[in-house]
């Protein structure tokens, strides 16, 4: 999926969706950054195929959708620390809209990068937690759910709803302009 997948075409023309990944210069336009556990080993499949797959499926307006994946297109974290954290603070910053998906597991998925990540945009209405309630460790996302329901961000318990939430987030902040 490199350099981006290409959305549905229909009535309205074609709609595209553009994979960012993680290191590759941040464009300008609409924007969802994939936020959550990254896997840290190739036995561990990642959520944010299916999150790009989400995200095309309700992205509808006629602007490039840049999804911001801090991945490399194998599925992967880089072993260079320092570019990447950078690249992430710069995309949690930038996006449009920041999606997180929580699927916690504390043997594979445990996700204590996110909680901060999390507590570093909650406050900006750009943010939208899916949690999904079905996953190894729902108990361990409680203090997030409860932040986000305090602070008026949407919490969400399937990954389809959590697109179409930080969708809408794109469509009221970049589209309206």
């Amino acid at each position: 999926m490199p350099g981006g997948v290409p959305g549905g075409c229909g009535d309205d023309g074609c709609v595209t969706v553009s994979v960012v990944w993680a290191r590759e210069p941040i464009p300008s336009g609409p924007s969802v950054f994939l936020a959550g556990p990254t896997p840290r080993s190739e036995a561990v499949a990642s959520w944010r195929p299916q999150a790009i797959r989400a995200l095309d499926a309700a992205w509808k307006a006629p602007q490039t959708l840049h999804v911001l994946a801090p991945e490399n297109p194998g599925g992967l974290r880089e072993l260079e620390y320092d570019d990447q954290i950078e690249w992430e603070w710069e995309g949690l910053e930038r996006a449009s809209a920041v999606l997180f998906w929580i699927p916690r597991d504390l043997r594979t998925l445990p996700g204590f990068t996110t909680n901060v990540e999390f507590g570093f945009v909650a406050r900006s209405a750009r943010t939208v937690l899916g949690c999904p309630p079905d996953c190894p460790n729902p108990e361990r996302n409680r203090y997030l759910i409860r932040l986000a329901r305090r602070l008026g961000t949407p919490v969400t318990e399937t990954l389809a709803e959590t697109a179409a939430a930080a969708v809408e987030i794109v469509a009221a902040i970049d589209i309206a302009r």
